[in-house]
């Protein structure tokens, strides 16, 4: 007998090969077309604009439908963020983000694909992409974390 922690994995592993597939089919993987798509003054690729055209017409009607329900199509319970604040921190990751896109030609998805499928480079990207959240992760707790608490405690 399946159970139902069982489905939910099938399912995500489903959409995660499917979602890993379609990076590998657009071209999301090869850091050459993602950089020649950000290379507006250059030599630019306008390809990847009908991948993020597609994907932004899939995601329009995926919340619209989703904005209806209060659970997802396997029973879970369906959250969707709640903080619209635009901040230093999210502006500043925005932009790390950018840059290491357009340095690498890689994204965090595209870049586990490229990995799975054997590229030295992601590999490289991505353990620094690691070694990064390690350090965020290493300074929220010891460096913000206790200034945090001797402001509230004052």
């Amino acid at each position: 007998m399946i159970k139902k922690n069982h489905i939910y994995h099938l399912t995500e592993f489903a959409v995660g090969l499917l979602f890993g597939m379609g990076l590998m089919l657009s071209g999301m993987t090869d850091p050459g077309k993602v950089i020649g798509f950000l290379d507006l003054f250059g030599a630019w690729d306008p390809s990847l604009a009908l991948v993020m055209g597609g994907a932004i017409l899939v995601g329009f009607f995926a919340f619209t439908i989703a904005k209806k329900r209060t659970t997802t199509f396997l029973g879970g319970v369906l959250r969707f963020p709640t903080n619209m604040d635009i901040d230093k921190k999210l502006v500043i990751g925005s932009l790390m983000f950018g840059a290491g896109w357009g340095l690498a030609g890689f994204c965090p998805g595209p870049a586990m694909v490229s990995m799975a499928d054997g590229q030295p480079k992601a590999l490289v990207f991505v353990l620094a992409m690691l070694v990064g959240m390690l350090g965020f992760e290493l300074m929220d707790r010891f460096v913000h974390a206790p200034r945090k608490a001797k402001l509230n405690a004052a």
